[in-house]
């Protein structure tokens, strides 16, 4: 066992965990100060939620039949690339025997932590879509439902697959044999938490007095301060995706510094000249933005293209994020502007721009048909099934909380807090 690769993937996961948090205050300082717990539970029922299923059956349907999963088994169930289950990994028994004496360059439970934690930072993005007026109980029937039909089987599709030789995909999900480039979840994680945000966004509706400019982050710092935690976790995201401290590892960490920060500079200019006024919640949402962007291709671009990619998203996305107001969907922190729209621009981009196979490099639009279909897959498949959960939660027991604590706040409606208790209100 490689103690050194061993640390670093620990330690990564540990780094993609501390994201959801930070999600957390990033959408809370987004949504009015009546409504922060209740933002900031959306992503903390995730953490207890996802984290357990995961560990139950959530990596079994991920990574059973792969690289990832016990040698030799012969219990899998299901269709190899598309849809399977090992019920000898329940509760990742199979793993626990391997930790003991792993065979591997890392316990295979290590991989399994770091990808836990993908899972866990993926359904809490999809949250920031319907801020101010959902059930905590309905999210979280949605979350536990829709992560399992489908985060875990995209997961597979893309995330699990063996490597050749010649360091081509000789097995895996039908994505990954494909030979889609995305390193670190631009369709997994992305392209499919924003689509399902879209749905959700639909199923809901708009919150009452929905208009442009009528709704005002109540705590930029908290913004600021939940855009920094999200960088930070954010190295462990792209540069753990290597499972391994190795050179591959250092560019994307490189890479993961370039792109967003090109981002907050693409981002401010159009605030400034469509707005007159460059904000601290487009600099967070322009780095937020250029780390969406990047987390496909933060291996597979030079740091100089890595920097274009983030111009171009920080620009694109703030100019998506207006597209609610003309289309009439709520999405009320965008996520749809910044991850759906992000996750597209980083995975199309690779089409043109990646290393060796992109237009530019070999003549050919082969891997710019490659990303578009996995794209177009994840988002359909996502988005289909996310509307079709979200509308039986809302017919059934209801997902939207009533208007009158929408307008007063959901905090005290749901969960009998307030964020903020003043010393004269106790009196």
């Amino acid at each position: 066992m490689d103690q050194g690769n061993t640390a670093f993937m620990l330690i990564t996961a540990a780094l993609v965990l501390l994201m959801t948090p930070g999600l957390a205050f990033f959408y809370g300082g987004l949504v009015k100060a009546k409504s922060v717990i209740s933002m900031m539970m959306l992503s903390f029922g995730a953490m207890g939620l996802i984290a357990v299923l995961w560990v139950l059956f959530g990596y079994s349907i991920a990574f059973s039949n792969g690289p990832e999963g016990p040698a030799g088994t012969d219990t899998y169930i299901g269709w190899d690339g598309v849809f399977g289950f090992d019920p000898s990994m329940f509760s990742l028994n199979s793993l626990f025997v391997d930790s003991l004496d792993p065979a591997g360059a890392y316990p295979t439970i290590a991989f399994a932590a770091f990808q836990a934690t993908f899972a866990i930072i993926t359904v809490a993005l999809i949250s920031g879509a319907i801020a101010d007026r959902a059930k905590f109980g309905a999210w979280m029937i949605f979350a536990g439902v829709w992560v399992t039909i489908v985060y875990f089987p995209v997961a597979s599709w893309v995330f699990n697959f063996t490597l050749g030789e010649d360091g081509s995909v000789v097995d895996g999900g039908w994505i990954a044999s494909m030979g889609v480039i995305d390193f670190a979840g631009g369709t997994a994680v992305h392209i499919n938490a924003g689509a399902a945000a879209l749905a959700l966004a639909l199923v809901l509706g708009k919150r009452v007095g929905f208009a442009k400019g009528a709704d005002k982050p109540h705590n930029p710092p908290f913004v600021l301060l939940g855009a920094g935690l999200l960088w930070f976790g954010w190295f462990g995201f792209n540069a753990g995706s290597e499972l391994a401290a190795d050179g591959v590892a250092a560019l994307a960490f490189l890479n993961t510094i370039a792109a967003p920060a090109a981002a907050i500079l693409g981002w401010l200019v159009v605030e400034k000249i469509k707005d007159g006024k460059a904000t601290s919640i487009g600099a967070a949402s322009g780095a937020v933005a250029g780390l969406v962007a990047i987390t496909p291709a933060c291996a597979a671009l030079t740091p100089f293209w890595a920097m274009v990619l983030g111009v171009v998203a920080g620009a694109v996305c703030a100019l998506a994020i207006d597209l609610k107001f003309k289309l009439g969907f709520d999405d009320s922190l965008d996520v749809v502007g910044i991850h759906l729209v992000g996750g597209l621009i980083g995975t199309l981009y690779l089409g043109f721009f990646a290393n060796g196979s992109g237009l530019i490099f070999s003549g050919s639009l082969d891997q710019l048909g490659i990303q578009a279909v996995s794209a177009l897959a994840v988002m359909v498949y996502s988005f289909v099934l996310a509307y079709l959960i979200g509308f039986v939660i809302e017919k059934t027991i209801g997902f939207r909380v009533k208007n009158e604590d929408e307008v007063a706040g959901i905090d005290l409606a749901i969960h009998g807090e307030e964020g903020y208790v003043l010393e004269n209100s106790r009196q």
